[in-house]
């Protein structure tokens, strides 16, 4: 007999039977009882990997991915990046130790991502400085390249200047350079 789920598969004999239906329908209970999770993105060697599907609200009426929705899957992808490294972005803003800000991009469009497509962005750390980073960012259905970019973003204070990244950060985004 195998386990399957936590729950051993056994003999249709009906005190067993019986006991195995009973424990399928407390852990089908507790799962649809417990919130799902967004998923996280990983690291694989120095990229990091964000899946993400397209939804009705990412397309135009042709169910074709608006242009700028490219936009809002890469800052997706860089703030799940972020997360991923042990940076809490959201934690910074609200100490006001800074923000980041995007002060340059360039993308590139080889083919459509449509309505339902399965999609991952594909994220390289390209050059750290005290107060910016560039990112190359690539989203690709299955193996295939429909879009790719570079995004640098400045590090901000909460006054709005050029702020050095804190040496914590720098020192992580060194890691995921020196992981090529």
């Amino acid at each position: 007999m195998a386990p399957l789920h936590g729950v051993w598969a056994v003999q249709r004999d009906g005190a067993s039977l019986r006991l195995t239906l009973t424990c399928f329908r407390l852990f089908v209970a507790e799962m649809s009882t417990a919130a799902p999770v967004p998923s996280n993105g990983v690291l694989h060697g120095n990229e990091h990997r964000f899946a993400l599907r397209v939804y009705i609200e990412d397309t135009d009426l042709g169910g074709v991915v608006y242009y700028a929705n490219y936009l809002k899957f890469f800052e997706r992808a860089r703030s799940d990046l972020l997360r991923v490294l042990g940076i809490n972005h959201r934690e910074a803003i609200e100490n006001g130790v800074g923000v980041y800000a995007v002060v340059e991009v360039k993308i590139k469009y080889r083919r459509p991502a449509k309505l339902d497509d399965d999609l991952i962005i594909v994220s390289r750390l390209m050059q750290l400085r005290g107060v910016s980073l560039a990112i190359e960012q690539k989203v690709l259905r299955g193996a295939e390249l429909l879009a790719e970019g570079t995004v640098t973003v400045a590090f901000l204070s909460a006054e709005g200047r050029p702020k050095r990244q804190p040496d914590e950060w720098l020192t992580k985004f060194r890691g995921l350079l020196s992981s090529e």
